[in-house]
């Protein structure tokens, strides 16, 4: 098990950018896959992006692809989403998970959680 802390998350206005962190505790960051999901008001939980452990594979949901980036830091058992073009519909919880599998990107797939940081895009 790790324990993770998401950060970064608050209002910006349409078209801005934000910088979410994950930073994740263990000597074992390197060896999970990393996750960003996101849940909007009164929805259920989506995928957003994920990482390998390597951070060599990356993979985006289309509604994101080309806005978003997510990257890591193995130094610094950190894991990043940059969110660019922010739009009123990005508005949600975004929550990092950790996951030694590759592939499945629902949410029952991963074991490991943080407690989400609110991300508000404003019109």
């Amino acid at each position: 098990q790790v324990h993770l802390i998401e950060s970064g998350g608050g209002l910006v206005q349409a078209g801005g950018s934000l910088r979410l962190s994950c930073v994740v505790s263990g000597r074992t960051f390197s060896s999970y896959n990393m996750a960003w999901f996101r849940q909007p008001p009164g929805k259920e939980r989506q995928f957003v992006a994920a990482i390998s452990s390597s951070g060599g594979i990356t993979v985006y949901a289309d509604s994101v692809k080309g806005r978003f980036t997510i990257s890591r830091d193995n130094a610094k058992n950190t894991a990043y989403l940059r969110m660019n073009s922010l739009k009123p519909e990005d508005t949600a919880v975004y929550y990092c998970a950790a996951n030694r599998g590759w592939g499945n990107w629902g949410p029952l797939s991963y074991d490991n959680w943080g407690q989400g940081t609110q991300v508000n895009v404003s019109s």
